[in-house]
């Protein structure tokens, strides 16, 4: 036992070298020391030798027991490499070791770190004996993986279940919320946080503090972050990307002058927030100053997501060649984000022979990518290069590529509605038509005029303005404006950037109806209020 003893400090506390040294000189090493070595290197920064010493037990049939599959598993959730788990999947039902209740937390684990959410919750399922490790693995599966609305679902029957959350409950759960915008959930949880004393716990501190952020709560996140009693470099990084998304961009680059006084060290992160918040402020002298000052003062090596706000920087401000010029003398090979966002500006601003330059290199690194399309055919729309814009068209259908769907979720009653562009598909849908003649009719009184300029040519003026009256964000508005009260605030998640009409409409929809009206699109927040918003037209 002493031998065991001494080999498990070893690899436990010491380099995995050196723990490995020692395993190579032990003649026929036992599966009490296979294991700890498994364990060792699944703990490590390289776990990928844990599957290989399992593999070299099998080759000479030396049987795991049931102590060697939660820890294999937990190098293989590390790798994501999900292929490795079937296989072991596999071994662990034919030796037996399927039924054992650590061992199938450790699969839901695995198939969840992979992406497999829905392989995870058929694990889950085949569980006899839920514990929270299990539901909890299988929320942040779902949570992690894009599946927000399925993690809320599991975390009801959760409690339907009995089964009382911890704070990596919480954590997942927040993490849904803030992805469906579901700010009145969030807040549910918020409060029951509180009640159970889990509002002292940092990591779900953080999560919320990020929800209310991502929700557009951006006062209630300052809040949360001044109360916390504990923080760390992450609390400060997600206020300061959440200002900057929010268009508060300046208390953003204040927040981060707190930051330094405070003696915590900025990460790579924490820099693509301030750089964000200069991009979106169009702070261009203050943008290129803090880049520098990551290199020289932090030692940080600028990354992609760096190169990339220096290019919307730069093109955001109007100086569209100078970006053109930055992405060329990049040290990095410029990917296919940075000659995307190099386009949008072309959009933005109207540079058509730059813009098809962007679009040629991309048709060089994702030429299937539905977006760069819809970005060049604005683009020949704007310039109303209509001949352009069908031939566009025609070869997006030749080459199969669709067009990603909008679509925009609004908070109704604890549940989240989603709604697509022309939808039809709710029980109100009668109510919400009406409601969108109405705006349309109250708009046009204040002046409003359709920005008709990106649609098709070959469509009648009437017909134009029906077709950007039925896009998703207006009929979550128009669906929020039917089911809640007078001055009620609204709030819209949209997978894609709105549109220069949306963007106008919504403006005065909030002076017309007195409403604060708060969308969240692809990058950033839009918070109108009085026929307002807070990007200044921005972005």
């Amino acid at each position: 036992m002493g031998k065991h003893l001494i080999f498990t400090i070893v690899s436990l506390s010491s380099p995995m070298s050196y723990a490995q040294h020692i395993f190579s000189k032990l003649q026929g090493p036992n599966i009490f020391t296979r294991n700890t070595m498994i364990k060792g290197y699944a703990e490590s920064a390289n776990p990928r030798p844990a599957v290989e010493l399992y593999y070299q037990m099998h080759m000479s049939s030396i049987e795991p027991d049931t102590h060697t599959y939660p820890f294999l598993l937990k190098a293989v959730a590390k790798l994501t490499a999900v292929r490795e788990g079937e296989k072991i999947h596999s071994i662990a039902i034919r030796n037996g070791f399927e039924s054992l209740v650590f061992v199938q937390n450790s699969l839901v684990h695995m198939y969840a770190a992979c992406g497999h959410a829905e392989c995870a919750h058929r694990m889950f399922e085949l569980t006899p004996e839920k514990d929270l490790v299990a539901w909890n693995s299988v929320i942040n599966g779902y949570a992690l993986n894009g599946m927000p609305n399925e993690a809320l679902t599991l975390f009801r029957e959760m409690g339907l279940e009995g089964v009382q959350p911890d704070g990596f409950t919480m954590v997942s759960l927040l993490s849904a919320c803030a992805e469906l915008g579901a700010l009145a959930l969030g807040r549910r949880a918020h409060v029951y946080m509180f009640k159970v004393g889990l509002s002292v716990n940092l990591h779900a501190n953080n999560s919320l503090l990020d929800l209310y952020a991502k929700c557009g709560s951006i006062r209630d996140a300052q809040k949360i972050f001044d109360e916390m009693k504990e923080r760390n470099v992450v609390s400060w990084t997600s206020l300061i990307v959440g200002l900057a998304v929010n268009g508060f961009g300046k208390e953003a680059l204040e927040l981060f002058k707190d930051l330094e006084k405070e003696g915590f060290v900025p990460t790579a992160v924490t820099f693509v927030g301030v750089l964000y918040a200069c991009s979106h402020c169009g702070m261009v002298d203050e943008g290129f100053n803090y880049f520098e000052r990551m290199k020289k003062e932090y030692g940080l090596v600028p990354r992609m997501e760096h190169y990339g706000c220096m290019v919307d920087l730069l093109g955001r401000s109007g100086k569209v060649k100078e970006a053109y010029e930055y992405i060329q003398n990049m040290p990095l090979q410029p990917n296919a984000v940075i000659w995307r966002t190099l386009l949008g500006a072309c959009t933005i601003h109207g540079l058509l022979s730059l813009g098809e330059v962007a679009r040629a290199r991309l048709l060089e690194l994702e030429p299937g990518h539905s977006g760069d399309y819809v970005l060049l055919s604005n683009l020949y729309a704007a310039e109303r290069h209509w001949s352009d814009v069908q031939k566009l068209r025609r070869t997006m259908l030749t080459e199969g590529v669709r067009k990603t769907p909008g679509y925009s979720l609004v908070e109704l009653g604890n549940k989240v509605y989603e709604f697509t562009i022309g939808d039809r598909s709710q029980p109100q849908s009668e109510d919400i038509y009406a409601m969108l003649a109405e705006i349309t009719k109250l708009l046009k009184l204040e002046g409003y005029v359709p920005h008709t300029a990106n649609v098709l040519a070959d469509i009648e003026e009437e017909e134009k303005e029906n077709a950007l009256l039925y896009h998703s964000e207006k009929i979550a508005i128009a669906f929020m404006l039917i089911n809640t009260t007078p001055g009620t605030p609204i709030r819209v998640v949209k997978n894609l950037r709105a549109c220069a009409d949306c963007h106008l409409a919504i403006k005065l929809i909030s002076k017309v109806f007195k409403r604060e009206i708060a969308v969240r699109d692809r990058s950033r927040f839009h918070h109108f209020r009085n026929g307002d918003c807070s990007c200044q037209d921005y972005w």
